[in-house]
């Protein structure tokens, strides 16, 4: 069995930034995710592909001992998603976007994964995120993320999710959208009463906000001189918390006493992602390279 359960998408992403053009990378939060939790215990992924997957892409995650139990393979195509960045990296536009076999993913668990204890929901609907829940054998800590168009296409159905779950994680902007607030502290507050007693709002190079028991935590971004391609960079930040959780976590009391430590973790890891194209920057990088980069961040916020 393993620790950590990642469900959500796997695609092929095609990049284009003013200095590159990278087609049909490995792609889709969880990849991105289930590679960043792998750094720090076994991890399981819940996904669809298309018969048009690559077979180099199967044996990077294998080589990541991720478990493929369920990674189910479909007739048609794989999730495709192509994009392009403008100059400064924070504004980007979808050239292209097909669902494939993705349009009717509905994720089935093996009886092995059903009991893991740590749950990372990924980008899917939020009744099909429901539908994960229904399957699992009460988990000890539930990590949502969501995105803008299911808050706009479904919000009933996540105000519906955010009840069962532990953690939601969402983007600065996605929070304001979800709650109809300006101000992230009053965000952060409307989203407890809506259930996750932790909300963690990521601001891309700026950090991210935990809230969580009254309290509040600003984990910064690392800093990097060059980001040659954000796609991801919040997916892997998402995977890398809840694997560190899951590696040091045994009761919720835990999750409550490393939830921070975590937080710099994920930081470290997200900014490997933004260093490369897709996954190729993460599927490269070492145990040893992550924790040299968590102690440089617990320098940089020391007092």
């Amino acid at each position: 069995m393993s620790k950590v359960l990642v469900v959500g998408s796997a695609a092929l992403d095609s990049i284009k930034t003013p200095k590159a053009n990278k087609p049909k990378l490995l792609g889709g939060a969880a990849c991105y995710a289930s590679v960043a939790a792998s750094f720090y215990t076994s991890t399981s992924i819940v996904a669809v592909i298309g018969d048009d997957f690559p077979k180099k892409y199967v044996d990077l995650l294998k080589k990541h001992k991720i478990d493929l139990t369920d990674l189910r393979q479909a007739e048609g195509k794989t999730f495709y998603w192509s994009g392009e960045y403008e100059e400064n990296m924070n504004n980007r536009k979808t050239l292209c976007l097909e669902m494939g076999v993705f349009v009717d993913f509905k994720p089935e668990l093996s009886p092995k994964n059903s009991t893991a204890p740590f749950v990372m929901l990924g980008n899917i609907t939020p009744e099909l995120q429901m539908h994960v829940l229904e399957e699992m054998e009460k988990p000890l800590f539930v990590l949502a993320d969501t995105m803008d168009c299911h808050i706009k296409g479904d919000p009933a159905g996540l105000k519906k999710l955010l009840k069962k779950i532990d953690c939601l994680s969402l983007n600065d902007s996605e929070a304001k959208l979800l709650t109809r607030e300006p101000n992230l502290l009053a965000a952060a507050a409307k989203l407890h009463k809506m259930g996750p007693k932790m909300v963690i709002i990521k601001k891309g190079e700026y950090g991210a906000m935990l809230s969580s028991q009254g309290k509040l935590f600003l984990a910064p971004a690392f800093p990097l001189a060059k980001s040659l391609d954000p796609t991801g960079a919040g997916d892997t930040f998402a995977g890398a918390l809840i694997g560190y959780i899951a590696s040091n976590a045994s009761t919720r009391a835990d999750v409550d006493r490393v939830i921070r430590k975590a937080m710099l973790n994920a930081s470290a890891v997200a900014a490997f992602c933004c260093e490369g194209f897709g996954l190729q920057k993460i599927t490269s990088i070492s145990k040893k390279d992550i924790r040299a980069r968590v102690t440089e961040l617990e320098k940089m916020i020391r007092i």
